[in-house]
């Protein structure tokens, strides 16, 4: 599985590529906005992007989001962002919304469009396997099903029916049991499941990245689906990293080797 960061902030991206895990970069407006603003940065938001770019390099795609909702200024926009960025490392794709509420129809026109123009694509916001299957067909490179927020609106269901109940976003969401669906589907791992398995049996070339992932266990439920991407946010993917068990370990370790003067073989 490949793994994507979830982010807009220059110095999370630095970091994560450090590591040796980093396949892609995901953002969208509200991200950049938000990094912009907490990072500081003395460029304006023309250089911030061109450097997520430069950052990520030619091997790293890196997906940057429209802002219009009807297919002709998603188009317009589409061009103007891969015009202006893609030569830079050859690694733009663009997010489209599967629909808008200017049309059900306006993001599968768009990546229609887009995808015959050769600009790759990654279709977002999708909430249900059909979604995901339409997207294929009009020729997105990438569909991302949104785990997290089908799992919010799962337990807004539950909560609807049994008032007293709170969460955090980052919960981990345990369907088994809940006696709530979203037309057959029980969860957000179910949803990017149920693409694969769909995917599977008609050979599409569309990658899917199972997005809006809250927690670890969540990332480690997806990857056994054998989804092909997972975008995470930094602090998942600390936490995919952490375990009592191996911290108390290192410092056990780390002391007995002090003791017995395990330095000197260092010098």
């Amino acid at each position: 599985m490949k793994i994507f960061i979830d982010t807009a902030k220059l110095s999370e991206i630095r970091e994560a590529i450090s590591w040796g895990i980093v396949d892609g970069i995901t953002t969208n407006p509200s991200l950049i906005r938000k990094a912009v603003e907490e990072e500081k940065r003395d460029m304006s938001l023309e250089e911030y992007v061109a450097e997520i770019l430069k950052v990520a390099g030619k091997d790293r795609p890196v997906s940057l989001e429209v802002m219009s909702v009807k297919a002709e200024d998603m188009i317009r926009e589409a061009e103007v962002l891969h015009k202006k960025f893609n030569d830079i490392a050859d690694n733009v794709v663009i997010k489209i919304p599967v629909n808008t509420y200017a049309g059900y129809y306006e993001g599968l026109k768009a990546i229609k469009k887009l995808s015959e123009e050769g600009i790759r694509v990654n279709c977002t916001l999708v909430m249900t396997p059909e979604q995901a299957l339409l997207a294929a067909k009009a020729g997105a490179k990438y569909v991302s099903p949104f785990a997290g927020r089908i799992d919010d609106y799962l337990r807004d269901k539950k909560l609807n029916m049994r008032r007293g109940t709170d969460y955090q976003k980052g919960d981990y969401y345990p369907w088994e049991g809940r006696n709530v669906d979203d037309n057959g589907i029980v969860s957000g791992v179910d949803l990017v499941s149920t693409i694969v398995d769909i995917f599977v049996n008609y050979n599409f070339d569309t990658e899917i990245i199972a997005s809006s992932m809250r927690n670890a266990r969540q990332v480690r439920e997806v990857a056994l689906t054998g989804v092909d991407i997972a975008t995470i946010p930094f602090k998942v993917l600390e936490d995919m990293l952490l375990h009592p068990k191996t911290e108390e370990g290192v410092k056990k370790f780390s002391e007995d080797a002090k003791k017995a003067g395990y330095e000197d073989l260092f010098h």
